[in-house]
């Protein structure tokens, strides 16, 4: 089998949301549904001291994530139709839109809130690595529309070369899932199990 996984570059991201919207473009998703997000990263603190004068030691970094389609994802552990599921071949996981009863147990096990549950559409939704183009022998658009080029998809092995395996603060430690997502963290990310890093956007993500 060959994995495949993404990779973000911490040191280039501007965090202007291009992946985002050319995912929900493509994929013609609705208002409230993104399958790649920007996670909006801050910490740090603003005081005034007696005279008045405001010192600030706070920090931002943008994190770009879609389905990290792990090694071992935890929403197939829990889908009790087999409707979501691990490609043989290629390693993304993905969705039977036959199969799936809409039960939201995915949603609810992935740490990483990459299935949601379409009401309307009776099933759940996702990241799916955009299998048709990989397949084609073209990127996934989000990593194509970058301008920054913060984004990439490849093997596993290649991935792996440029960065660490997901491990920044607001991520959980990737033994959980061993997430098929590599990073160049920036100067001011945070280790996963950092409290004070806080997600600011948590409408958008959520």
């Amino acid at each position: 089998m060959t994995q495949y996984a993404f990779y973000f570059d911490g040191t280039r991201c501007t965090g202007c949301k291009t992946c985002e919207m050319a995912c929900k473009d493509f994929k013609d998703l609705t208002v409230g549904t993104a399958f790649r997000k920007v996670y909006e990263v801050t910490l740090g603190d603003t005081t005034r001291d007696a005279n008045g004068c405001i010192t600030t030691n706070c920090v931002s970094y943008p994190l770009s994530m879609s389905c990290n389609h792990c090694d071992d994802p935890a929403c197939t552990k829990v889908c009790p139709t087999t409707a979501m599921h691990k490609d043989s071949e290629t390693g993304l996981v993905s969705v039977d839109e036959r199969k799936c009863i809409g039960c939201g147990y995915c949603h609810m096990a992935c740490p990483y809130n990459a299935p949601k549950v379409d009401r309307e559409k009776g099933h759940s939704v996702k990241c799916d690595g955009c299998a048709n183009r990989v397949a084609a022998g073209e990127a996934p658009v989000c990593v194509e529309a970058c301008p920054a080029r913060a984004l990439s998809f490849g093997t596993v092995d290649e991935m792996a070369k440029l960065g660490e395996r997901g491990s920044i603060a607001p991520l959980p430690k990737p033994s959980y899932t061993n997430p098929n997502l590599y990073i160049k963290a920036s100067v001011d990310a945070r280790p996963t199990d950092d409290v004070e890093a806080k997600i600011v956007n948590p409408l958008e993500v959520m």
